[in-house]
């Protein structure tokens, strides 16, 4: 007798699929909620809709960006393609921002920058999970692949320097409220703007090497992508 095959719902490369599949779907359901009630309450209400954009949706944008972090998980047991170092600093400026500069800051959450922040990265999440959503089951078209390999391209410095606005907007709370500013053993304190301020600059030095990578993932994919398609 010959080795039993497996059912293909019992296969490992199934079953990875599956799982990645119904993540994108979740993570694509969620950012598309978000840019589609952004887009209702803006033509409901206009401006007013822009100051309480991180108190409509504030919640359901930590909670993707929160599971999102499996991510770093998936490109590690290597479930995902994909280089660790560059996705990492992707998560990391949204964290960032998302939790430490605007979460914590009430005053800041009412800035018209972090409605642009939504926007920006919402439109690159939805059209990067719609890509990988339909890559995983085999399906492609040159459109989306296209799209998805060039949105970023003016999207993502765009993100960097809305990203670098808003913590220039909030070092005055910072400055004021004492927000995260600690003292230390043997008279040292951590004075939370001075690491903004940091990490400022870092922002940018990050945002050269985020991009080039993903330039060079953009050339790669659409080089071979022709190719693939004339084999089917």
């Amino acid at each position: 007798m010959g080795p039993v095959e497996l059912p293909a719902w019992l296969q490992p490369r199934y079953r990875k699929n599956a799982y990645l599949f119904i993540y994108y779907l979740i993570q694509f359901c969620g950012h598309s909620w978000i840019v589609t009630n952004m887009t209702v309450r803006f033509f409901s209400f206009g401006k007013d809709s822009v100051v309480d954009t991180f108190y409509a949706i504030g919640l359901v944008m930590r909670l993707c960006q929160s599971v999102s972090l499996l991510e770093l998980l998936h490109i590690y047991v290597g479930i995902e393609s994909d280089h660790l170092l560059p996705r990492l600093l992707q998560l990391t400026e949204r964290i960032i921002i998302l939790f430490v500069v605007i979460t914590s800051q009430e005053e800041v959450q009412e800035k018209y920058v972090v409605c642009v922040l939504f926007i920006f990265w919402n439109l690159l999440d939805m059209v990067r999970y719609t890509y990988s959503m339909l890559s995983v089951i085999g399906i492609s078209y040159a459109v989306l692949t296209w799209l998805s390999q060039t949105l970023w391209m003016p999207i993502y410095p765009l993100c960097v320097l809305a990203e670098a606005f808003a913590i220039y907007q909030s070092l005055p709370y910072f400055e004021s409220f004492g927000t995260y500013s600690t003292k230390l053993p043997f008279d040292l304190s951590i004075y939370f703007p001075y690491v903004l301020k940091i990490y400022l600059m870092m922002l940018f030095i990050g945002m050269y090497f985020t991009y080039s990578h993903l330039y060079s993932e953009r050339r790669d994919i659409l080089r071979v992508f022709p190719i693939k398609k004339k084999k089917m």
